[in-house]
C-alpha cells in the first residue's frame, strides 16, 4: 500500500500516520475504509477532505475526534496519541443535533454543563459573543424547531465554538441545507475562521465548497479510501463569491474533478 503526505507544512499540530481502518461487515467480510493514510496538518490550517461517497472522509475524521481507534497506524495532535475524544476539539456534524427543549442559548452551554455540573460566568459571556459573531444574537432564547436550517446549523457551529477549541472538526455541515443558504453560511464560516483562527478538517462532496474554503484540499480515491493527491489552493485571501468567477478557480475545479471522477469510474 502506498502512502500520500501532505507536503511539509511548519509546526505540524495533527499527524496521519500510515492510519488505515477496516470493518467488518454483516456478513463477515473486511471491508477497508481507509488505507494507509499519512499526513500533516499545520496550525490554523483550513484543509478540506473531498471524494466520493464511501472513501473513508468521515472514518477520517472520526478518528481524529478519538471517536473511533484506528486498525493501524496512528494518529497524534502535539506529538501526543490520539486514544479518544479530546478537549481541543470541537465537533459539528451533518445534522445540527440540537436539543430540542432547550433554548439556543442553554443549547449552547449544555455541553459544558453537562460535563462539568456548571458553567463559568467566562463561558456565558463567550457564548453572547458568539451568538452574535454567527448572526444569532436575538435569537438566544428561541428553540431550534422556531429556526430555519441554516440557523440551527450556526447555532451548531457556536456550540463547537463555546469551549473554544484549537481544533474544529466539521463533517458535510452544510450539505442538508439549500444552495443559497449553503452559500451564505460557507461565507459566514470564512468569516468566524479569520476573527477566530482555528485548525479545521472539512469534510465535503462539494467541490467548489472545497476551493472556497481551504487552504489545501485532500482528493480520497473510492474505497478502499486512499489519499490520492493533495491540491494547494493558490487562491488569494480573503474569499468571496467572487472567487467562484476566477480562472484559476475554474482551472482548479476541473482537475478536481478529472480526478476524482476517472478514479471514481475505475472502480
Amino acid at each position: 500500500m502506498n502512502a500520500v503526505a501532505l507536503p511539509a507544512t511548519p509546526r505540524p499540530n495533527i499527524s496521519f500516520d500510515r492510519v488505515s481502518q477496516v470493518f467488518t461487515s454483516s456478513d463477515g467480510s473486511e471491508v477497508v475504509a481507509l488505507d494507509n493514510a499519512s499526513f500533516d496538518i499545520g496550525r490554523h490550517e483550513f484543509i478540506a477532505v473531498l471524494g466520493p461517497s464511501g472513501c473513508g472522509k468521515s472514518t477520517l475524521l472520526r478518528i481524529l475526534a478519538g471517536l473511533v481507534r484506528p486498525t493501524h497506524g496512528q494518529v497524534s495532535i502535539y506529538g501526543s496519541a490520539v486514544d479518544g475524544p479530546r478537549d481541543e476539539i470541537g465537533i459539528v456534524f451533518q445534522r445540527p443535533t440540537l436539543l430540542p427543549w432547550l433554548n439556543i442559548r442553554d443549547n449552547l452551554t449544555f455541553p459544558m454543563r453537562h460535563k462539568y455540573g456548571r458553567v463559568t460566568a467566562q463561558e456565558i459571556t463567550r457564548g453572547e459573543e458568539l451568538l452574535e459573531l454567527v448572526g444569532l444574537k436575538e435569537f438566544g432564547n428561541k428553540r431550534p424547531d422556531e429556526l430555519s436550517g441554516g440557523m440551527q446549523q450556526r447555532a451548531a457551529i457556536a456550540r463547537a465554538l463555546l469551549h473554544d477549541p484549537e481544533i474544529l472538526l466539521m463533517d458535510e455541515p452544510f450539505s442538508a441545507l439549500d444552495a443559497l443558504t449553503r452559500d451564505e453560511l460557507s461565507l459566514e464560516l470564512l468569516n468566524i475562521w479569520t476573527q477566530r483562527p482555528k485548525t479545521v478538517l472539512f469534510i465535503t462532496h462539494s467541490i467548489p465548497e472545497a476551493l472556497l474554503l481551504a487552504d489545501r484540499i485532500l482528493v480520497m480515491s473510492a474505497r478502499p479510501g486512499r489519499v490520492q493527491e493533495i491540491i494547494d489552493v493558490d487562491l488569494p485571501r480573503p474569499r468571496s463569491m467572487e472567487t467562484l468567477t476566477e480562472p484559476r478557480f475554474n482551472e482548479l475545479a476541473n482537475h478536481i474533478r478529472r480526478k476524482v471522477f476517472s478514479r471514481h469510474a475505475a472502480h
